[in-house]
Parts: structure tokens; C-alpha cells; sequence
């Protein structure tokens, strides 16, 4: 976890090295957004079928998606990264996250070769992955500037979270005592999509970790105390986020606990292939 003011912008920073459970990974949109530094092989990432896979040697930054990425994993992989809260990339870009949305970019179109270099190279030599995580944390605290808006956006989103995305969004401009107008864009500038888009992830994100892979679902039950109109527009939800029926994505989920049973990443990511 990191320490204050970067635990109002991250949730965590992780340290991830070994063979993944399969060669590609599907991962769903989340109110998250992610930062990676690349200490191994090239990783290659997929944002979306009309878009082209790209290799990512150095590292990546995602803000929050709007639909699945494919993750093609080197055998074994090995980086550091910063699992981000949906408004936390903001005073580390030089750009809107708008500009971003759904378009992953290399670390070094963000921060430049040579500072991307040396902090690779700083954490290739360090002395294990609690050191590696102190050096990102730092490289991060030197990083962290003002951010205009940043306050009302984190504020509104946090609001957002705790309603698990039920939340009316008018409401929530009215009490920030701004137009839905002013508050959409200064969303769409620092998360890089509209608040409404932001309710609508967690809401899915919830009911999805709601489900239990191991027992028997009744999915009429969880679309309605979700707050989804019925069981349609649920079963709309789940393709437009994970491409698949809540059946099938059921049967994904099982396979990946059938073959790797206790695996670290069993829970959102799904196998590609």
C-alpha cells in the first residue's frame, strides 16, 4: 500500500514475476486504471477487436477501459506496476486522460526514454521486490503535481464506489454544487471517461466479484439486486464488458479454477485462449 498523499490516487503497488497460467488473458473493464514497468520481455496488449495488438518492451499505462484488453504475457514475465484508483493517473500524465481512453500507451510516451531507462535500470539492480516497490513509490512521489479538479473529481468518485455505481449521477453534481455539464468534463480529463460510465463499471464490477464460481447462480436474483432492469439488460451488460453470456463466463471461470486451483489471479482475468 502506499503511503499518504499517493493512497488517494493508488490502490496498491505489485511486484509480478513468474510464468503466467496462460499465454493470453482477458481482463474486463474495471474502475481501475494501471501503470506497468516492464522488466522482462515485451508483453503485448489488445485493446479492443478494432484495434491492433501492440508490444510493450518498457511498460504501459492504462487508464480506465471502457471494454476487455487481451493481455499476451512473455513466458516467464517479470515487472512492477501500480494498480491506480480511476482519477490516479491524472497528475502523472502530460496529456487528458481522455486522449487515452481505450489506447494503452508505452511508459516512455508518458515519461520519456531516458527517465524510463533509468528507472528500469535502478530497479533490474535492486536488491528484491520490496526495494523495487520503494524505488516506484519514490519515482512516483517525485512525480506528483497539482492536478486541477482533482478534488471534486475524487470526491464524486468516491461517492460513486461507495453506492457500488447506483448512485444518481445528477444528485451528485447538485451536492458538488457544480453543472453535470462542468463535471463530465472534468471527469472525462482526469479518468477519461463521463461519471455516469464510471457508475456503470462499478455497478457491473460488483455484481460480477458477487458471484461465486464454486455454487449454483441464479442470475434473475443478481441483475435484480444489482438494480439492473432485468435479466436482458444484465445479460447486455456482460457481453458489452466481457464479450461473453454470463453462462459462458461462467464456464471460463470454473476452467481457470479446475486448472489452476489457488492461482493469485483467479478472479477477474479470464482465459483467452
Amino acid at each position: 500500500m502506499p503511503r499518504p498523499p499517493l493512497d488517494g490516487l493508488i490502490d496498491d503497488l505489485y511486484y509480478l514475476e513468474g510464468v503466467p497460467p496462460y499465454a493470453r488473458l482477458t481482463l474486463p473493464p474495471t474502475p481501475s486504471a494501471l501503470l506497468i514497468v516492464n522488466l522482462g520481455a515485451p508483453f503485448r496488449i489488445r485493446a479492443g477487436t478494432d484495434i491492433e495488438t501492440a508490444d510493450y518492451a518498457d511498460g504501459c499505462v492504462v487508464t480506465m477501459p471502457t471494454r476487455a484488453y487481451e493481455f499476451g504475457y512473455p513466458r516467464p514475465t517479470r515487472s512492477v506496476g501500480v494498480h491506480v484508483k480511476p482519477w490516479g493517473l491524472a497528475p502523472f500524465l502530460p496529456m487528458p486522460a481522455a486522449e487515452l481512453c481505450d489506447r494503452p500507451v508505452t511508459l516512455e510516451q508518458v515519461w520519456g526514454r531516458p527517465a524510463v531507462a533509468g528507472l528500469r535500470d535502478r530497479l533490474a539492480t535492486a536488491g528484491g521486490p520490496h526495494e523495487m516497490l520503494t524505488l516506484l513509490e519514490e519515482e512516483l512521489m517525485r512525480r506528483l503535481g497539482e492536478t486541477t479538479g482533482l478534488g471534486l473529481v475524487r470526491h464524486t468518485g468516491g461517492v460513486i464506489a461507495a453506492t457500488g455505481g447506483t448512485v444518481a449521477i445528477g444528485e451528485l453534481s447538485a451536492a458538488a454544487g457544480v453543472s453535470s455539464t462542468h463535471l463530465a468534463q472534468r471527469f472525462k480529463e482526469l479518468v477519461g471517461v463521463t461519471p455516469k460510465r464510471l457508475a456503470r463499471t462499478h455497478r457491473f464490477t460488483a455484481t460480477v466479484f458477487a458471484i461465486d464460481p464454486a455454487g449454483p447462480i441464479d442470475w434473475g436474483g443478481l441483475a435484480g439486486s444489482a438494480g439492473y432492469f432485468d435479466q436482458a439488460h444484465f445479460g447486455h451488460e456482460f457481453r458489452a464488458f466481457t464479450g461473453l453470456t454470463p453462462t459462458r463466463y461462467l464456464e471460463v471461470r470454473r476452467r481457470f479454477r479446475r486448472e489452476h486451483p489457488g492461482h493469485a489471479l483467479d478472479g477477474w482475468p479470464l482465459p483467452a485462449d
